[in-house]
């Protein structure tokens, strides 16, 4: 069953906020210590990441839209590595501000997208509230650590 367009918004809005409210307590040196991930991942790494799937769902529901898209092309994780390759070295207050361009380049590819079709639903549901929901336990886990070893 396809979620409708009022479901998905409001679930993607509640986890942009979610998110925020947890990265936006973070100064740029907290938002750059490794340790999100034991990979040595960083909220800085986290966000290059959630903005490059924001980024590359917009750029699915333009081809939805102009009738290119191709599921056999798209390789989840080369374009994983890609976008950490990609954001590597990029600041904290950079990474937010991409996350937020790119999220807002897919909401726009949303709205002109007009009828919902399973794809697109597919689409803007792994880029955004099934990403987010993906990402937000560990973010609160680690945000509550940093500001424990602010209070210790």
């Amino acid at each position: 069953m396809v979620a409708t367009s009022v479901e998905l918004i409001q679930a993607e809005d509640a986890g942009w906020n979610q998110l925020h409210t947890l990265v936006d307590t973070l100064s740029p040196e907290e938002g750059d210590r490794p340790g999100y991930y034991p990979e040595g991942w960083s909220v800085t790494d986290l966000l290059g990441h959630v903005g490059g799937w924001l980024a590359a769902a917009g750029l699915v529901l333009e081809r939805i839209r102009s009738g290119t898209y191709r599921p056999e092309e798209i390789d989840v994780d080369e374009w994983n590595e890609r976008f950490l390759i990609a954001m590597k070295g990029v600041s904290f207050q950079d990474a937010r501000t991409q996350s937020i361009i790119s999220r807002a380049r897919m909401l726009q590819a949303w709205t002109e997208l007009g009828d919902l079709t399973r794809e697109a639903a597919f689409w803007i549901d792994k880029g955004g509230a099934a990403h987010y929901a993906e990402h937000l336990p560990r973010l609160g886990d680690w945000v509550a650590e940093l500001h424990d070893g602010e209070r210790g």
